[in-house]
């Protein structure tokens, strides 16, 4: 369910006159997705979405996100186009929630992820990266390594119903992935959170990358990381090497990785499955039960962790 806020025929039509996109001809709510409301919208223009952002995103960001895409979309990347009003803003309230419009990406994100998929989201990613050095504002990654031993705090009272000693586990991760973790790899703008669900494909080519909320101002071989966590692992949590490979090569085709970011890949990605693992569990704990979201099981990342824990270095990702 991804649809928090109702926004009523009347509340639309008249939100709609404040740009030149012409008169609403449909207009549906979209079930996928956590953290906003998204709707399809088709105008006598073309097809556009339009997104509410709820109580979890700071509507203080809001403004960094649209200009990152409003860029990359200027460079050429493939991602949702802010679309301004006649009065020039592309961020304004709706239903008591900042909202804005986008311009519609079509294709759609792969429910399995094949071995086809991983290089084109490497070359994507890397494009990404490239394009966005040329955005000057920056965005602390609120949900780096200064943010995690604050939400493991949060669940370390309950982590172990979850499972057993789960909390020392824990525990004996982040002390040290966070006493490796390294401080002087190239930065820039990262997507941070780029999912199957946040890429879509059409006849077989990457058609679009989407859901920029989670981006940020970071290291780019942590972005990097994120993707092998995302797309490397099979259902039973094997780590296809495989996947990474292609992934990895076509990342490094377009923005060659230096030897450092190559040497940290194990700690980067052993922080990535952390960040994901306490955002899931902090959201199992504190989730009421009727909530609309639904909430992912964390210990699908903890097998994760453990893989990259034990990875003898760079090798094991096929590097």
């Amino acid at each position: 369910m991804a649809v928090y806020t109702e926004v009523t025929d009347e509340a639309l039509e008249a939100f709609l006159r404040a740009y030149d996109i012409g008169r609403m001809i449909a207009f549906r709510g979209i079930a996928e997705g956590v953290e906003n409301s998204n709707f399809s919208l088709r105008t006598t223009t073309g097809d556009f979405i339009l997104t509410l952002y709820e109580k979890r995103v700071d509507p203080a960001d809001l403004p960094w996100f649209l200009g990152l895409m409003e860029h990359l979309a200027g460079q050429g990347i493939a991602c949702p186009l802010p679309v301004r009003g006649q009065d020039g803003a592309s961020l304004r309230l709706l239903s008591g929630r900042h909202a804005a419009i986008t311009t519609f990406l079509p294709g759609v994100w792969p429910r399995r992820v094949r071995q086809a998929h991983c290089a084109p989201v490497g070359a994507a990613l890397a494009g990404l990266h490239l394009a966005g050095a040329g955005y000057a504002p920056q965005r602390p990654n609120a949900l780096g390594p200064a943010g995690w031993p604050p939400l493991l705090e949060g669940s370390r009272a309950r982590a172990d119903e979850v499972a057993p000693g789960l909390s020392a586990e824990l525990d004996a991760a982040l002390a040290a992935i966070l006493s490796a973790w390294p401080a002087n790899l190239p930065r820039g703008h990262i997507h941070a959170d780029l999912f199957p669900d946040n890429v879509f494909f059409l006849e077989g080519r990457l058609s679009g990358l989407i859901d920029f909320y989670f981006a940020a101002t970071d290291l780019l071989a942590y972005d990097l990381a994120v993707c092998l966590n995302a797309w490397c692992f099979e259902p039973d949590f094997a780590f296809n090497v495989t996947k990474a490979r292609a992934l990895l090569r076509a990342y490094d085709a377009a923005r060659p990785l230096d030897a450092a970011e190559r040497a940290a890949l194990p700690v980067l990605c052993q922080g990535a499955a952390l960040r994901f693992l306490l955002t899931r569990l902090y959201d199992w704990l504190h989730t009421p039960a009727d909530a609309f979201v639904t909430r992912k099981n964390p210990l699908d990342y903890l097998r994760r962790l453990r893989f990259h824990l034990a990875a003898r270095g760079p090798d094991a990702y096929g590097v």
